[in-house]
């Protein structure tokens, strides 16, 4: 999984540059539109979609050109993307959040692919007791989803995070890392999480499953652009279903989907089952709109801009957790209501369950 593959310096830079580079608050309507992702089980039907055809399909149906672009440093296509290179990214809630957001990108979800269901883990060399974290160095990429997930972890123990030590560590190290010795606790995501779990010393302790709903994967579109040209919001939503009733189908065509998905993901067809088993899909478009209205993604984004104002990571002005505001599926604001930079909108998932695209 490479959903964060670089440290915290390129974060705070893209940070203060979308401060600077900013979409305005009305963007031309426009035909032609780019579109970045990255490598992680919640998110290869998109490359596969632009492989197949259905991209263009949808493009078609409503007069646009979409460019589907895939990025192998998750990190980047964020980057990318708040710096309007790209009129829409995949990007989990918190690095929305943090990233776009707080750095003055007005950004709106239009599609909740899925969550994490085990796919991040806490992992330990020689324990199996989740309690012996205490004391210990914890290799993980900071300020990423992992140290949120330790975070959570620590909270179910009684711990906070001056019982132990976080060492930052590239994703890209981790797996490496942990067969060394000095390396006895990491926190990190699947594939790599499967990798380090093939060690007879490695012991799971905790995992995303604990946490249900709150490391969300999702489509998101600049606002402006989005406002000043909904057909775009419409296409990306249909070409996801679309694809994700493909990779769903019986038989031969449900299984050349998954093979093709797997292997372009760097894994066999056993390895993309087993990371899709620890992945809450919202295949149907209706569950997708009801989890995105209801109060429990309040309830998580609540804890993640506390966990980001803790860490300073919503911006450098921020006085409180309320610096950005966060409207909910049902509308709701937490947050500033005069600095809504996040959106979770789930209309255009109740137009592809109603079949109105």
């Amino acid at each position: 999984m490479n959903k964060l593959n670089s440290l915290l310096r390129p974060i705070i830079f893209v940070m203060t540059l979308a401060a600077v580079v900013a979409a305005p608050a009305h963007a031309a309507p426009k035909k032609s539109f780019k579109v970045a992702w990255s490598i992680y089980v919640g998110w290869m039907p998109w490359g596969y979609a632009a492989d197949t055809g259905i991209v263009k399909k949808w493009a078609d149906k409503y007069g646009l050109t979409i460019e589907v672009k895939q990025f192998n440093d998750y990190v980047e296509s964020v980057n990318q993307y708040t710096a309007g290179a790209f009129d829409a990214v995949t990007i989990t809630n918190m690095d929305a959040l943090s990233i776009p957001a707080a750095g003055g990108v007005d950004t709106t979800a239009v599609v909740t692919g899925d969550f994490s269901n085990g796919n991040d883990a806490v992992i330990l060399k020689n324990s199996a007791d989740l309690a012996a974290i205490k004391g210990q160095k914890i290799n993980l990429v900071e300020f990423s989803v992992s140290h949120y997930l330790l975070a959570r972890a620590l909270e179910s123990t009684h711990l906070a995070e001056k019982d132990i030590k976080v060492v930052n560590t590239s994703d890209a190290d981790l797996a490496a890392a942990y067969k060394t010795p000095d390396v006895t606790a990491v926190v990190t995501w699947n594939p790599i999480v499967s990798e380090i779990l093939g060690s007879p010393d490695a012991k799971k302790v905790f995992d995303s499953s604990q946490i249900p709903g709150e490391i969300m994967d999702l489509m998101v579109v600049n606002t402006a652009v989005l406002k000043d040209n909904p057909d775009f919001g419409k296409a990306l939503v249909g070409i996801w279903y679309e694809t994700i009733a493909k990779m769903n189908a019986a038989g031969v065509e449900g299984k050349a989907a998954k093979e093709a998905m797997a292997k372009a993901s760097g894994t066999d067809l056993a390895g993309f089952d087993s990371q899709l088993a620890s992945t809450k899909l919202f295949d149907k478009a209706a569950d997708a709109e009801a989890f995105t209205k209801s109060a429990a993604v309040g309830t998580t984004m609540d804890r993640v801009r506390k966990f980001l104002f803790d860490k300073a990571l919503l911006g450098k002005d921020a006085k409180s957790a309320d610096a950005v505001g966060i409207e909910l599926g049902d509308k709701q604001v937490i947050g500033d209501k005069d600095n809504v930079k996040l959106r979770f909108d789930a209309s255009f998932m109740d137009a592809a369950a109603k079949g109105k695209l």
